[in-house]
This record gives structure tokens, C-alpha cells and sequence, in this order.
């Protein structure tokens, strides 16, 4: 599925599209280029999901952690794990399928069996500041 997201505001409709279709044990992996709009789009989802807190990049905690209507949200940063590979410090958070857990720069972590089962969101950044968005994955979005 490729969405063209022109605005704020398309990018807030469709990460309140996305969190409704979620059913709360859900595996996503974002990835684009800094400034795409990976921590933006986790923002109003997690918004949609009833989440209270300020959503900011986990860049520096590599993790955050929220309670949502459809249960915990973890929202994890790779970026610095880019030379590491993966971190089994996560592992509590990225294996645990009674959340949602969405993963920015999720290819920096070297485990592509980790990612079988994932939703997989590419977010690129074309002509006039428009988002293409790519997903992959089981996942129906109204």
C-alpha cells in the first residue's frame, strides 16, 4: 500500500487511520531518512491511541513507554544502535506481543528474522515536501 501525504494534516489523519486499525500486539517498523517524519506520525498515532504524554524521539533513552487504550506502547529509537546491531536489553519491550510496539530505524537492528511477521512503514520524502508512505505487512487500513 503507497499513501501520498501532502500536509500536517494528512500525516495526522493517516496515523489516526493507522492507530484504529490496530489491534494492540502489532510489531511496526518505521524507516526514512532524518526529518521524514518517523517520531511525527508515531506522535498521532499514539494521540489516537489515547496516549496522554508528549511524544518526543526516544533518540537518547532508546525507549519510552506509554499506557494506551489498546494497551502498553512502546516507542523505540534504533538510530544509535546502528554500529551495535541489536541490544538484547530490548528484548523485554520488542517481544512482548500483549503491546504495540512501534521501532524507528528499525533496520539498523541486524535481525531480519525479528522483522518477519512486522509491519514495515517507509516513509520518503519526495518533490515539494510531499511523504510517500510504504507499507508492508498484514495490516488494513480503512
Amino acid at each position: 500500500m503507497k499513501v501520498e501525504l501532502k500536509t500536517l494534516k494528512d500525516v495526522e489523519d493517516f496515523g489516526r487511520r493507522l492507530a484504529k486499525a490496530l489491534k494492540g500486539n502489532e510489531l511496526i517498523g518505521l524507516k526514512g531518512p532524518l526529518g521524514a517524519g518517523k517520531t511525527t506520525l508515531t506522535k498521532y498515532i499514539a494521540k489516537e491511541l489515547g496516549v496522554k504524554e508528549e511524544i518526543i524521539s526516544p533518540t537518547f533513552n532508546i525507549i519510552k513507554v506509554y499506557d494506551s487504550i489498546k494497551g502498553p506502547l512502546y516507542h523505540i529509537d534504533a538510530y544509535r544502535l546502528e554500529n551495535l546491531g541489536y541490544d538484547p536489553v530490548l528484548d523485554d519491550y520488542i517481544f512482548d506481543e500483549g503491546a504495540i510496539r512501534i521501532i524507528e530505524w528499525y533496520n539498523y537492528l541486524d535481525d531480519e528474522d525479528l522483522f518477519k511477521d512486522a509491519i514495515e512503514i517507509s516513509i520518503s520524502i519526495k518533490e515539494n515536501n510531499v511523504r510517500e508512505i510504504e507499507i508492508e505487512g498484514d495490516l488494513c487500513i480503512d
